[in-house]
């Protein structure tokens, strides 16, 4: 009889699990408890440093999945992507816009406009090879006539641009035109046609931006839950007890504890309650900077880039009639889930809306998408760090391939590496750097670039490897070293210069390292920036101290993908700076691996030998002589970033067991300990 009844309760618990399962539980299951790896991934080092730094946007296993971009049907006037924009004017696999002169005084902010576009990879002075010409709408009076430009052809290839709302009809009929307009109303946006912007205030940032204003990554007890945007400018607060028709001025309850906050102050809740008037539009900004999340009641605006943004992994759209379930709602989200939206909220910030060129870019790399649909950008790309802005598809389509998404991707760069020797002065020939180098096991091959005003010794003259040695004639820029030269076929790429003094086992080591964090700069020499109050300025520093911000590429390993970004990505503005002062070029390519990973690099032991036999050098030094920093050149490039993007720390990574008392066949990197 008990064991009839035994399985019985078997049978029931058995059923009542199934029943869980089909229902749909055992996803919200999956929430508290991480997937097990995947049999054979890598594990690498543990990322708690990473943690610490910029916390994991998405729970595991959580990451945004492909999803299928918008359909493209016909608007009501009949235009539609196919229809209305010619792509065989597109060639050469990136988008080229031509950007018509204005024929009368502008204002600042068509100025940051024209020359965010100048300055970037997109830009052509030449209509005739242009795919996109850009008019920049002026938002006449009615009663003025704007004049169509002399190429317009009905419109057709063309975008009419304004970061403001029009106050009145356009001057001009747009015939085939796409409109690129700060938060367009859903009855007229043309999905897949036209694209939204966000409102912008008058004094947006040009060019970096203020960062995000999170300070917690989690609601604390005595934190505000909601803030409402009010009619007349600024923000009103509340608490959990506050009216369950905050929004509308009816009250049910006591209000409780309320507190106004004047115009242009960001807000302070988890939660921000924006009525879906048009004119609330400049308060979704805020929301995101501040990192409270966006709470959109019945909105009739089209949200900034809806066609590439998934703006439920940021924002909440709610029903304004629904008040009671709105806020319970709110009240009673998972902490997880506030989280992974607060932190959305920060990087979508940072990455397309903090200052007017990046909004100007987005809206151009969205465009390039439609242009070449077969090498667009995953939805990942777009909506994971560090985005689409540096993630450019001309090097791959594939997340797999960038340094940023290795892990993210359960995968792992390949197992060796290619070593690139710059060679920028007369001298002796680098042998026993290459001899060091080639004896390591995961060297796959040499390139050396000769950027010497003396030709290259003869073949006989180089050493025997067993791997492959190129030698390449450069053409006398430091900035060559950084090229993306055809020849590189692995991953990581360890950047050396002639004079530099390595051994292979400190080649190995450092290669190590950097598999594990494949997106650093891991390297030996370092560098060290600092705040001069006394001159109001930025400043760096060579000597050696616990604390380091930069390392020189003199002895470094990076991702080749890094080469891309320098030659494509930089303006031309910072590499052309970088060419005039030698000492800028490392300065520049560890500006440009911080703004993306928004991380510190990695540095390794350097043996004393190596140290006492020469002091560190500069890159594009002409001798053994060590060079000065140029001190204006971390301000220059602070201004040419639009902020500080460099991150300090205090780790250095040694080989285990190294220099302890233990047997020598215990110990895989013995030869560091050597003097």
């Amino acid at each position: 009889m008990q064991s009839w009844r035994r399985k019985s309760l078997w049978l029931a618990l058995s059923a009542s699990w199934l029943l869980l399962v089909l229902l749909g539980v055992s996803p919200l299951l999956r929430l508290a408890v991480p997937p097990r790896p995947l049999p054979g991934a890598p594990q690498g080092w543990p990322r708690w440093l990473d943690t610490e730094l910029l916390q994991s946007f998405f729970q595991p296993g959580e990451l945004p999945e492909e999803s299928p971009r918008p359909s493209r049907a016909p608007s009501s006037n009949g235009c539609s992507w196919e229809a209305c924009f010619d792509t065989s004017q597109c060639r050469g696999g990136s988008l080229k816009v031509f950007v018509y002169p204005a024929a009368e005084p502008t204002s600042e902010i068509h100025r940051r406009i024209l020359a965010s576009i100048e300055g970037s990879r997109y830009h052509t002075s030449n209509p005739g090879e242009a795919c996109l010409l850009l008019f920049l709408s002026l938002d006449a009076p009615a009663a003025e006539a704007s004049p169509v430009p002399p190429q317009w052809n009905g419109g057709k290839n063309h975008l009419v641009f304004s970061l403001h709302p029009a106050p009145c009809p356009k001057t001009f009929q747009l015939g085939q035109a796409m409109v690129a307009e700060a938060s367009p109303t859903v009855d007229t946006f043309r999905r897949g046609f036209d694209v939204a912007l966000p409102l912008l205030p008058e004094a947006h940032p040009f060019r970096g931006g203020a960062p995000g204003k999170l300070q917690q990554h989690s609601p604390h007890p005595g934190e505000t839950l909601l803030a409402l945007a009010e009619e007349r400018g600024g923000w009103r607060t509340a608490g959990t007890d506050s009216s369950t028709c905050l929004w509308d001025g009816r009250y049910e309850q006591d209000p409780g504890p309320t507190q106004t906050h004047p115009r242009g102050t960001l807000p302070n809740a988890t939660f921000c309650l924006i009525p879906g008037r048009r004119s609330d539009a400049l308060r979704f900004l805020q929301a995101l900077q501040a990192g409270c999340i966006p709470v959109l009641l019945s909105p009739r605006w089209e949200l900034p880039f809806s066609e590439v943004i998934d703006w439920t992994k940021a924002a909440i759209i709610a029903d304004k009639r629904l008040p009671l379930q709105v806020l319970a709602a709110l009240q009673e989200m998972p902490p997880a889930r506030v989280l992974a939206l607060r932190q959305q909220t920060q990087f979508l910030w940072d990455a397309y809306f903090s200052s007017v060129e990046k909004i100007v870019h987005t809206t151009l790399e969205t465009i390039q998408d439609r242009v070449f649909g077969a090498s667009a950008h995953p939805s990942l790309m777009w909506n994971s760090p560090p985005g689409a802005l540096l993630a450019l598809p001309t090097f791959s389509r594939s997340p797999r391939d960038f340094p940023f998404y290795h892990l993210q991707q359960g995968s792992h760069p390949v197992g060796r590496f290619s070593a690139l020797i710059w060679v920028g002065a007369p001298g002796q020939l680098p042998l026993k750097l290459i001899q060091a180098v080639a004896g390591s096991q995961h060297c796959a091959q040499i390139l050396v670039l000769w950027s010497s005003e003396r030709p290259p010794p003869p073949k006989e003259k180089w050493p025997k490897t067993a791997v492959p040695l190129t030698v390449t004639e450069g053409h006398r820029k430091v900035s060559d070293r950084f090229f993306p030269h055809g020849t590189i076929s692995t991953d990581a790429i360890l950047s050396l210069d002639a004079h530099t003094s390595l051994s292979t086992s400190e080649v190995d080591f450092a290669f190590a390292v950097w598999q594990s964090f494949p997106e650093r700069m891991v390297g030996f020499l370092t560098w060290s920036h600092f705040w001069d109050e006394a001159q109001g300025c930025w400043g760096y520093t060579a000597e050696r101290a616990n604390e380091f911000s930069m390392v020189l590429t003199t002895a470094t390993f990076y991702h080749r993908y890094y080469h891309t970004l320098f030659t494509h990505y930089l303006p031309k503005a910072l590499r052309s700076l970088a060419e005039e002062a030698p000492t800028c070029v490392d300065v520049l390519m560890n500006f440009l691996v911080a703004s993306v990973t928004k991380l510190p690099p990695i540095t390794m032991p350097y043996g004393k030998q190596h140290q006492e036999a020469r002091p560190p050098l500069a890159s594009g030094g002409s001798g053994p002589e060590p060079q000065p920093p140029d001190p204006d050149c971390i301000n220059l490039m602070a201004a040419g970033f639009g902020h500080m993007p460099l991150v300090s720390s205090r780790l250095r990574l040694d080989p285990v067991l190294f220099k302890d008392p233990v047997s020598v066949l215990r110990k895989k990197y013995r030869s560091l300990e050597k003097p």
